[in-house]
């Protein structure tokens, strides 16, 4: 029977067609479509030009203060390194789009080294799987290499690669703290193998535990980076604390996940009804991809941060689940080819099964990246709090400390302004678990609860300037009748105030 050759060009072309679609989406607005990519892209930058472990004084009364600071995205901040030479918002937003392109490209590997009938059309369709996936992917942080990564754990998972599984496991220990995952996987895989073929294999689990357990005991930030993870994920998994985190962390209601992220409802229901039609024993391989895809569907129910995950597994999961029934419509090669066996002509050449994943992906290409980028035109601008920060850089002494009344204004701070040190950012729980009472006491102010907060200010967060957005009504009554306020600055987006009587 005739073979076909893997097409050289083939992972480059993919890898063009995915940076393309994802340019597209990225640059449908010159803002950045998320607060955090403003902190990752500085931080890169100062890792560049002070060192891989740059002094970090700018959350003080944080658990990411000077002395128990710990980069929990540290590779990922040297795999933005390379985007800080120049203007660091069109490095950001570059960044996204190549990390995304390469997330994608790992799917795509996945598939090939699995032999799915067709896997160049299967990973396409990641670019139509659901518009808020493709609007998470679009933001600068890590949740697009860490789904690569995860990608390649499953592979190794089903090819025994367990070495490898080692290495990529202490590897996502230094890239980002969601690193448990791999865990998870592991666990995964071992239900899949025991239910399918009714064996017990723990050497995976062995292999990833290790991995993990020497990427946090060999590491930068050892010992601080230990007491940092238990401290940030444990509030997360417990819902043990009381504190307004970001809305990532909440769930979509039905109709936005309806609307948002249905083609991927729809992969994971046909591969349902794939597992019916294959009339024949759901393999290790797909049950892990099955067993995986709940799970990420059942985190997404809970926090929409997960959709970061779901459509793409599910996507994953419906490709090996339809894999028995379209490996008999293919050529028999490891390339993928769309096309039949030559001697048919025409439309006659192209099988069914490729028709409708052809359509499949144009369609749900065609409504899901108009969508994202609709959602990246939302963005807030990207010179936001720029005047404000200008300002403080020109008239505050260095290091003087700056009360906000956002914990998520910090990051567009930051970026502007590391003249300043500032109360708190990236997770309203760093400050809670450093001083709980003050963590207290710095809410009562910014909701307008407390009279003359400029006592407070001064004595109890040690700040001379205090940095407002114009929707804290409430505060700004009280800073306009407290003499120890003096604003010294105010334009369309923000005001500052310097504290001048404790």
């Amino acid at each position: 029977m005739r073979r076909y050759t893997f097409p050289a060009f083939l992972p480059l072309a993919l890898f063009t067609l995915f940076f393309m679609g994802m340019a597209v989406i990225q640059f449908a607005s010159p803002d950045m479509p998320d607060n955090d990519g403003y902190y990752h892209i500085k931080l890169a930058y100062l890792m560049r030009t002070e060192g891989l472990k740059p002094d970090f004084p700018y959350l003080p009364l944080s658990i990411l203060n000077q002395d128990e600071f710990y980069d929990h995205h540290f590779l990922f901040h040297v795999a933005l390194i390379p985007f800080t030479f120049g203007d660091l918002r069109l490095g950001a937003k570059w960044a996204a789009v190549v990390f995304s392109a390469l997330a994608f490209l790992a799917v795509w590997y996945l598939f090939h080294k699995q032999r799915v009938p067709y896997a160049w059309l299967w990973a396409l369709a990641l670019l139509g799987i659901s518009d808020a996936f493709l609007y998470r992917m679009s933001i600068t942080r890590a949740q697009s290499l860490s789904l690569g990564v995860l990608a390649l754990g499953f592979l190794w998972l089903v090819e025994r690669k367990y070495w490898r599984l080692g290495i990529l496991s202490f590897l996502y220990v230094w890239l980002y703290d969601a690193f448990p995952l791999m865990g998870v996987l592991g666990v995964l895989h071992l239900f899949a193998v025991a239910i399918t073929e009714r064996r017990l294999d723990y050497r995976p689990l062995i292999f990833i535990g290790g991995g993990i357990l020497l990427g946090m005991l060999i590491n930068p930030y050892f010992p601080v980076n230990i007491t940092f993870s238990i401290q940030h994920m444990l509030p997360k998994l417990t819902d043990a604390t009381s504190v307004r985190v970001g809305n990532e962390w909440y769930p979509y209601d039905t109709g936005q996940l309806l609307k948002n992220s249905l083609p991927s409802l729809v992969a994971f229901a046909s591969g349902m009804l794939a597992l019916g039609l294959a009339g024949r024993k759901m393999s290790a391989r797909t049950a892990l991809a099955l067993l995986t895809a709940l799970l990420f569907g059942l985190m997404l129910f809970q926090a929409r941060r997960f959709v970061e995950y779901f459509p793409p597994f599910a996507l994953i999961f419906a490709a090996f689940a339809w894999e028995p029934i379209t490996a008999d419509q293919k050529p028999d090669d490891q390339s993928q080819e769309l096309l039949a066996p030559p001697q048919k002509t025409g439309l006659s050449r192209i099988s069914y099964p490729a028709m409708i994943l052809i359509v499949f992906v144009l369609v749900t290409a065609l409504r899901s990246i108009p969508a994202a980028e609709k959602s990246i035109q939302g963005s807030k601008s990207y010179d936001l709090y720029a005047g404000a920060s200008t300002w403080l850089v020109e008239n505050t002494p260095e290091s003087s400390r700056v009360f906000q009344t956002d914990w998520d204004d910090f990051p567009r701070l930051f970026f502007y302004n590391t003249h300043n040190t500032y109360l708190a950012g990236l997770d309203p729980t760093y400050m809670q678990l450093f001083n709980p009472g003050l963590y207290d006491l710095w809410v009562d102010i910014t909701h307008g609860d407390v009279e003359n907060p400029s006592r407070y200010i001064s004595k109890s967060f040690g700040a001379s300037y205090v940095h407002t957005d114009l929707d804290h009504g409430n505060f700004l009554d009280q800073a306009a009748n407290d003499a120890g306020l003096k604003e010294v600055y105010r334009d369309g987006q923000a005001v500052i105030f310097e504290v001048v009587a404790p």
